[in-house]
């Protein structure tokens, strides 16, 4: 997807509503994978090639992330801090992943492929936050 096309999607009458839909996506898809490492830890860590402890260790951090993240949709207006801290974090979430697979991680096919896979997703999030949180300043000038 483009720019331009990212840009039309998030484009609406209502910016703040986007805004605030993409940080809740964020914060459910997030929610998910916290609960999904947390409950499986065991079973997916074999499946992924990835040590049950790590991915507690993530699941507890991603359902605290997940949870701010869900706060900050829920704000009538989120604070253009809080957003971009968001942004920022999504994007160094997906740098971190990558470097990671391609440093340190020795995970199986399937987790080398969900490894990518969620890199792009979080970076995608970040992409759609950041127009969102342009289009609402670029409407309320």
């Amino acid at each position: 997807m483009s720019t331009n096309q990212m840009a039309a999607l998030v484009r609406t009458a209502e910016p703040q509503l986007m805004l605030r839909r993409f940080l809740a996506l964020d914060a459910v898809v997030t929610g998910a994978n916290a609960l999904a490492y947390l409950a499986f830890a065991g079973p997916l860590g074999r499946f992924l090639g990835a040590g049950s402890g790590l991915l507690i260790g993530l699941g507890a951090f991603l359902a605290v992330y997940a949870a701010g993240v869900a706060l900050l949709a829920s704000r009538r207006r989120p604070p253009v801090l809080a957003v971009r801290a968001v942004v920022e974090a999504n994007l160094a979430w997906a740098a971190v992943s990558l470097a990671a697979l391609a440093l340190w991680l020795t995970p199986t096919t399937a987790g080398a492929v969900w490894t990518v896979l969620q890199a792009l997703t979080v970076a995608g999030f970040a992409l759609l936050q950041y127009v969102a949180l342009r289009q609402r300043q670029d409407s309320s000038v």
